[in-house]
Parts: C-alpha cells; structure tokens; sequence
C-alpha cells in the first residue's frame, strides 16, 4: 500500500496494476467527534459546554473535514476553557499558525507540499492569499492574473494559457487546491488552514498585504494589495509607488470613488481587479502603461474611456455584467489584448438578462484575441471576425437567420475555437447553422440559446466536446442518437429544447458525468439502458412537470453522487415516498448517494 497527497504518483502503476482510493474529507459528525475526544477529554462528561459551542463548531468548520488539521487544532483547544480563550485563538488562527508549537506538526505537514513546489508554482500558490477565505475563483480568472504577474514560463508550442493551466492542474493533483468542478463552470478554492499556510508565507515573505480597508494605508513596499471589507468602509491609501497589483472584495458599500479612495501611483500596475466593486467612475487610465489586467466585472460603469486606448500591454479586459453598451472605436489599438469579456445586463418587466456589446468594425486588427464576446451581431459582423482565427472563445448575441452564411464561414476558419456560444434574441427565427461543413476539431463547449430547426449534420463529429449546453430549441427530432457516441461529452443541459414526449438513453454516453433536464414541458417518460452513462455522477431534472415517475433504469446508474428534483408534478412526489411506487428506487439512489456525502 502507497500513501501519497500527490495525485499523479497515486495514479502511476508501477508495472502491476493497482487502485487509486481516493479518501473523502470527514462527514461533519465524523470530524465533531474527532475534535471533541482530544479538546474535550478534561471537560465534565468529556463534552462541549453549550457556551462554547458555537466556536468548537466553527473551529471544526474550518478544517474541513482533514483529520490532520483537526488532531492538531483539538490537542491546542484542549487546554483552553474560557470563552475568551476559544474567541481569541479563534480570531488569531493566522497568528497561531506561526507561532503556537501545538500546532506546530500540522503546519510542518502541510508546507512540506508548500516546499516540494517548483518556484513558479509556489508564486501561484501564494496568490490564493489575496482571496477572500472560502471564495470559490473561476479558473480562467486565475489563470489570466497568473500570466498578466509573470507568473508562468513561455513555453514553445504551447500558450501562457496552456502552460498556467498545467499549473493548476499540478496544485489540484498536490491537492493543495479543491476542484470545484461540479457543473459547466470550472472553479477552485483553497482549504481554509492551507490558505492559513499561504498568508502566513505570504505575509513573512512580503509577498502581498491583506488590508480590511478601513483604516489609511501609507506603506512603500507593498508589492501586492488586497482589500478586503464586509462594512463598505474604505479609507484612503497613499504612497505605494511600488505597487503592482491591486485587488478589492467589497461588500455592503453603495458606492465609492477610486480617485478619492487610492491616492497614489499607480504607475507600476500590472492587475486591477475591481471585480463587483460598487465603484462610480474609473481611474485615470493615461498613465497606466504597465497594466496587462483590468477586471470591472460587475460593476456599474457604464462606459470605457476613448484613453483606454493607451493601455498598450493590456492582456485582459473583463466587461462582463456590466452597464457598458458599445465598445470605444479606438479599442482596436489594444493589439496586446488576448481576452475581451463583455455583456451587459438589461432588465425588462422585472425580469434581467445579459445581451452583447456594439463592437467597432476594427475589431478585426486585434489579431491576439484569444476570446471575443459577448457582442452583438449586427451589420456585417459576421463576415468581419473571419480574419481572427486565432480564436478560442468567440460569444454572439442577436443571431439572425440572414447571418449563417457568412458566419459558419468565419466559424469553419477558426482550427482553434474551443468554446462557441450563440443566441438568437428574436423567438421567430431560427439558429441557421448548416452551412458549417464540418465543426472546429478542438470545440470542447457548445452553448446554443434559440430554436433550432432539425439538429445539425455536424452535432455526430464533435469529437472534443465536453459540454454541451441547448436552450429553447425546442426540437421536434430526437437529438440523443446524433450526439450518444460523442466520445469526450462530460455535461449535457437540455433547457426547453426538445418537445419530445419521451426520452431514450439507449446507448452510449460513456462519459457523460452531468445530465441536466429542464424546461422539457412534454416530457413524460424517460428510459435508461443498461451500461448507458456508466459514469454519471449528478442528475438534475428541474420543471418536467410531465414526469410522474422516476426514469426507468435509474438503478443502472451506479456511480450517481447527486441528485436535485425542482419543480416536480404532484405525482412524482408521491411516486417516491415511502409507499409510493418508486420508492425503494429512491433508496437505492439515496444509499449511492450518500457515500460521497
């Protein structure tokens, strides 16, 4: 038997065959027991007080469920028996982290991981630092900030991009992040105590400063600045001419001004990360030369500046959910420029959705964009993206029918188009695709909101894809055996796309591990096969009022881990009730599901 925390060694064979048993953190009442026997061994009855166990609890949600940290935090607490004690170590976990010898084994655990890092890899591991505590962080958000520090090496044949997501990949194999991969939007987060270990590094090595933002900052040397309030108070900062990236995590405020707020030079910037900041205007951008990452994701701004222009090294430029309704003409000059993510959100009848920006027709010179949208098609925009075939992530909103031709050509160009998102606003027309010969061999995301005529010829030869995402199609053929022999396909949501009255699953699917039924008004049998979606891990059905019961061969299904029923009919409510017809079906799934809980 091998016992590793690296992934990879776990999974090498070592010429015979073996087993990778992965183990799962502790269940909740697992863990409480743990951390009870040690701290609680002197206590009367050798059981928490009442008054301390709101912190004991807390205490033990912080060490989610690894036995290592939960020894080590119990064996500390064990002599600790006033409320002011427990309050106290629990405020200053970070500083007993460092300093507190009982704690000293799991620390010495944990960074013999930190030190076993390649040096580029303990740069993007101490990033996490500036994250707020438990903040799930999209991937492709990571991966942009690492490469706009210098994080990541230039590889030759392969992109920043590639290269920072091996980087990711190695951290999650090390398991010093969590995938939190559990739909079509790929995410991670750092355990709490492994993020302790990051700040303390991070802290020891001037690495970055965590700020609550409350107070004036007038430190010179900061490299790195998070600001991180919950009360929406921010105080002024000045005198950081050496600062190079600048992150803000602000809740609770209705808005503040940037100028007024960080007074100071920001000459030297490489990342401004504003993301969701109630911000009311942008700072002056002229001067920040160095900049290669501007996040207003979610913020109010309602337009760019014509001066963005300048900003000759920026690399990303995050716009998305913004009020922002057409781009600069002068965007065109940003020829660095890899990744332009914009969308803005519009609200009618009480009701909000997210529609495409009004771009220049010079967009076409930027021939480093890696990904381009969501912007509107309109005019001849279609024809004009056919130069950028350097694309990976291209998203259009406002498709029209007269638009297929001279789109599926644009499309046919792209060799590296990854990820193609379509939507057709107007419910009369259809998403007209058909011209396309063939699909770009490398697509492993289609997502498709609109009505679909027949299912398109190419659909069998998307050999790469991973997910697929159909809404308000409302197909009258059936799509499953166009797409059952798709040999990569992990998600599949079907969202109001098909006015089919039953579902098959009869063959195929072998890698499918997410299926997602929603809106499907006529549905009213679904059937499994045996040996179909053998590794299926979550079901979803969601407003299938037509459903009365559950699938047929659901017990098929033997590596299901989750399951969410929404919005169901009375019937199958009461199918799978005790009494009810598919109750012991019920139990089965219930009893798979539980072993991953």
């Amino acid at each position: 038997m091998l016992t590793t925390r690296r992934e990879d060694i776990a999974s090498y064979s070592f010429g015979v065959e073996n087993h990778v048993h992965k183990i799962q953190p502790l269940e909740k009442s697992d863990a409480w027991v743990l951390f009870s026997m040690k701290a609680f061994s002197s206590y009367p009855n050798k059981s928490c007080s009442p008054e301390l166990l709101p912190l004991a609890q807390a205490l033990v949600e912080k060490c989610e469920g690894l036995p290592l940290a939960i020894v080590a935090l119990s064996g500390l607490m064990s002599s600790k028996k006033s409320l002011t004690e427990w309050s106290y170590i629990y405020n200053s976990l970070n500083w007993h982290l460092t300093n507190n010898s009982l704690l000293e084994p799991m620390k010495s655990i944990l960074l013999l991981s930190f030190n076993d890092l390649p040096y580029r890899l303990k740069q993007c591991f101490l990033y996490f630092s500036l994250f707020p505590e438990d903040m799930v962080i999209s991937t492709s958000r990571l991966i942009r900030l690492w490469i706009a520090e210098g994080f990541v090496e230039l590889l030759k044949g392969l992109t920043p991009e590639e290269v920072a997501k091996s980087y990711l990949m190695e951290l999650i194999f090390r398991n010093m992040l969590q995938d939190m991969y559990h739909d079509y939007y790929p995410r991670c987060k750092m355990h709490d105590l492994m993020r302790e270990i990051a700040l303390s590094i991070a802290e020891k090595e001037k690495f970055c400063t965590v700020h609550d933002g409350s107070e004036t900052m007038e430190e010179t040397g900061v490299l790195r600045l998070s600001i991180q309030t919950t009360n929406g108070e921010i105080g002024s900062h000045t005198g950081m001419s050496r600062l190079r990236s600048f992150l803000v995590f602000v809740t609770g405020a209705s808005s503040f001004s940037f100028s007024k707020t960080f007074r100071f030079d920001l000459t030297l910037l490489r990342v401004l990360d504003l993301e969701d900041a109630p911000i009311d205007n942008l700072p002056e951008l002229t001067y920040l030369f160095n900049l290669k990452y501007l996040n207003l994701r979610g913020t109010p701004i309602k337009e760019l500046p014509e001066s963005i222009a300048q900003l000759c090294n920026l690399q990303t430029l995050d716009i998305f959910l913004t009020n922002i309704e057409a781009l600069p003409r002068r965007i065109s000059k940003l020829l660095n420029l890899r990744h332009l993510r914009m969308g803005r959100i519009i609200t009618k009848d009480g009701s909000s959705k997210v529609i495409g920006v009004r771009i220049p027709s010079s967009i076409s010179k930027m021939n480093k964009l890696q990904t381009l949208g969501m912007f509107e098609s309109e005019g001849n925009n279609s024809s004009l993206i056919r130069s950028m075939t350097q694309l990976t992530g291209l998203f259009i909103s406002n498709v029209k029918e007269r638009d297929e031709k001279d789109l599926c050509a644009s499309i046919q160009e792209m060799k590296v188009l990854s990820h193609l998102f379509l939507w057709v606003a107007d419910g009369e027309e259809f998403i007209r695709v058909d011209a396309l010969s063939s699909p770009p061999p490398y697509l492993d995301r289609l997502d498709l909101i609109g009505k679909l005529e027949k299912v398109p010829h190419w659909f069998c030869s998307l050999h790469s894809l991973k997910i697929m995402l159909l809404y308000q199609s409302g197909l009258e053929e059936d799509l499953l055996p166009q797409i059952e022999a798709l040999p990569a396909l992990q998600y599949l949501c079907l969202d109001n796309s098909s006015v089919r009255k039953e579902l098959c699953f009869c063959r195929g699917f072998v890698q499918l591990r997410h299926l997602q039924l929603r809106n499907l008004s006529f549905l009213n049998k679904i059937t499994i096969e045996k040996g179909v979606m053998p590794n299926l891990q979550f079901l979803e059905f969601d407003s299938c009022l037509r459903i009365e019961t559950l699938p047929q061969g659901i017990e098929h299904l033997t590596k299901v881990q989750g399951y969410t029923f929404e919005n169901v009919s009375n019937k199958f409510t009461e199918s799978i009730r005790e009494g009810g017809v598919d109750h012991p079906k019920m139990l089965l799934l219930e009893e798979r599901c539980s072993r991953y809980t």
